[in-house]
């Protein structure tokens, strides 16, 4: 008799070694769902026919053919249609349950930084009044604006200890790191970050997906935060600004479900850094065994949502290119795995970074939707910096 990949015995470790073993070149996924870790490369995964996930299928079945044990794709996709991809079938495998308490290296005390805003914060004001200017003649009802931040050190960034630092500080995020090296890297190349946002799990014929949309900076304090949660759940912007988010995924998912459930409003939900609109959107496939209804063609039915993109998302496309003068690479697209099932966990890549040598590219972006205040937006990308910033010592961006 065939023992399926559900009932097939796992090695058992723990989530803090798996951490602790990752090293720069490996893949790590963590969330409330479990923990993954990935090393050595089987194969590299390449669209077919314009699709990850009929490449990914592709790969994960020769993976099988030729006695991998458990396949997976893991890695990530760039922002852009087209754009650059990490995506592997790893050589081997390790999982474990879902992260607890982490023990990690504080941030070096003392260490060095130059900071190189881009644009600079005027430079982004001015590109949110462009972007109200075309809600304004009805050309957009939303887009989402990012910035970036340039940080540099006075010695390499060693991006285990950043990790660890980051799934300390929130063990329930969706924590990550991926090999993201490309032609012309004076070194190598890692997306890291700790995103609050889930794009789209897959477990058998049950699937979910919770976008985020509408923000509040965290305080710490707490008196001030329940007055900040209190304008979140009544904001007409926020809660405009989320409804086209939700619904938008609800939409797309809803054409390969028989079953949606779509809560009738959002909760409020807190990271360290940040407070957040969200819903918890869930549903049953109609045909798992299609490539388009794994979590990886799921995945791709679903990005970029409203809440990385705008509304309508072509439009809101071609205004990003032209408003944001630095390409966004990774960030805004999507980092997680697909197994030979089809099952896996993709999250939508914000609070990251990409990590070179001794440069950490950041880049955060804010909702612009009318009645939008430029200088409040700013703000709130300061604010989803302070993740990152945190991570490797440092505080508020000037």
């Amino acid at each position: 008799m065939t023992i399926s990949a559900v009932e097939r015995p796992r090695p058992v470790h723990r989530a803090a070694d798996l951490l602790a073993a990752y090293l720069p070149g490996s893949f790590y996924f963590s969330s409330p769902r479990g923990t993954l870790l990935a090393d050595g490369v089987h194969s590299r995964v390449l669209p077919a026919d314009g699709s990850h996930a009929r490449g990914a299928a592709a790969a994960l079945a020769a993976a099988a053919a030729a006695g991998v044990p458990e396949p997976v794709v893991a890695g990530a996709v760039g922002f852009r249609p087209g754009a650059e991809s990490g995506l592997v079938v790893p050589s081997v495998v390790r999982r474990a349950g879902a992260p607890g308490a982490v023990r990690a290296p504080d941030a070096e005390a003392g260490a060095a930084w130059s900071l190189r805003p881009k644009p600079e914060p005027d430079g982004y004001t001015d590109a949110v009044r462009r972007a109200l200017e075309l809600i304004d003649r009805g050309e957009l009802r939303k887009v989402v604006l990012a910035r970036c931040l340039e940080a540099t050190a006075d010695a390499p960034v060693w991006v285990p200890a950043l990790l660890a630092r980051l799934v300390r500080a929130d063990p329930a995020a969706y924590a990550f790191a991926a090999d993201v090296t490309a032609a012309g890297d004076p070194a190598p190349r890692t997306l890291v970050g700790a995103s609050p946002e889930l794009l789209v799990s897959r477990r058998g014929t049950t699937v979910v997906a919770n976008p985020l949309a509408g923000s509040a900076p965290r305080t710490g304090d707490e008196a001030l935060d329940r007055e900040r949660i209190a304008r979140l759940r009544e904001s007409a912007k926020d809660l405009g600004e989320h409804a086209h988010t939700a619904g938008q995924v609800a939409e797309v998912l809803g054409r390969f479900c028989v079953d949606l459930e779509v809560p009738d409003g959002p909760e409020v939900i807190g990271t360290p850094t940040m407070w957040h609109l969200s819903t918890r959107i869930t549903g049953r496939l109609a045909d798992p065994a299609e490539p388009a209804c794994s979590a990886l063609g799921l995945a791709e039915a679903l990005h970029p949502t409203p809440a990385v993109c705008g509304v309508p998302a072509g439009a809101a496309a071609e205004a990003i290119a032209r408003l944001e003068p630095e390409d966004r690479g990774y960030y805004a697209g999507m980092v997680g795995w697909t197994g030979l099932d089809g099952d896996g966990e993709w999250a939508v890549t914000i609070r990251s970074a990409e990590v070179c040598d001794r440069t950490v590219r950041l880049f955060a972006g804010a909702g612009v939707v009318a009645g939008s205040d430029p200088r409040a937006e700013l703000a709130e990308t300061a604010a989803k910096f302070r993740t990152l910033l945190r991570a490797v010592g440092l505080e508020e961006p000037v």
